[in-house]
């Protein structure tokens, strides 16, 4: 196991995105040898993935209070019109 398998999960999703972006720049610098590379672009890898499952949690929570949001101005008699749905 290479020193990045342990790498701790990062601590927000802006953590993890600065870290991408060091990671980013390590690699356009040219000077990281083969080992780091491929440990970097592991580490890079882990961290995307970790970030796509943030975003995507967070997505779900948004839904989630739409659907409350909705649920509530039905009971309320549905006076108000929901705003209209984000192009995605």
């Amino acid at each position: 196991m290479t020193t990045s398998d342990q790498t701790p999960e990062p601590a927000s999703y802006e953590a993890a995105s600065a870290r991408i972006e060091e990671i980013v720049r390590r690699l356009d610098s040219g000077e990281a040898g083969l080992r780091e590379t491929l440990e970097l672009v592991a580490e890079g890898r882990r961290l995307v993935e970790w970030c796509a499952a943030e975003l995507e949690a967070v997505g779900r929570g948004l839904e989630e209070l739409r659907l409350e949001e909705l649920v509530a101005r039905l009971e309320r008699g549905g006076a108000e019109q929901p705003p209209p749905a984000v192009q995605g």
